[in-house]
């Protein structure tokens, strides 16, 4: 407890930077009916799936990069299997700004891969598909947000 507290007075102040050649994934729903919003989160975990399986073994951005731009068929055959009207756009793409258990992703443009679905009116999925934080948003242990904090901070120290 005390370790805890003491990190939390000593570095409370210290920011957490996502990586300049970081790539994001984000999907955006047709609308925030439920059906709509239930769509883009099943097409979200297909894709996040295929391409983390893609660049599991990738070690920097072009890598994932080249991969994930050799893949766009692979990516379009499982949005095309819900039969809505999409666009898949891998490049430079506005993000808005995001705060997740302390960490602040700053709005902006981003190296990208989004998806829209219809016309793109609803709430949106999104996170850092490189270095592999999507993977550990959605984990199924339960951290506490100083842990995932500390996590985030030392997975990008690698990157």
């Amino acid at each position: 407890f005390f370790i805890s507290m003491a990190f939390i007075c000593f570095h409370q102040d210290e920011e957490i930077l996502i990586p300049g050649e970081a790539i994001r994934f984000r999907v955006i729903a047709n609308s925030n009916t439920v059906t709509d919003q239930k769509e883009k989160m099943m097409i979200k975990e297909q894709v996040e799936k295929e391409v983390y399986e893609l660049i599991k073994d990738a070690s920097n951005a072009s890598d994932v990069r080249n991969i994930i731009k050799s893949n766009m068929d692979t990516i379009e055959s499982i949005v095309t299997e819900y039969q809505v009207p999409y666009q898949i756009d891998y490049g430079n793409n506005y993000f808005p700004a995001k705060s997740y258990r302390g960490v602040v992703y700053p709005a902006g443009n981003y190296e990208s891969l989004v998806i829209t679905l219809g016309n793109g009116a609803g709430n949106n999925f999104w996170c850092v598909l490189f270095p592999p934080l999507c993977l550990l948003e959605n984990s199924s242990e339960d951290i506490s947000d100083i842990d995932y904090q500390l996590y985030v901070k030392k997975l990008l120290q690698g990157f």
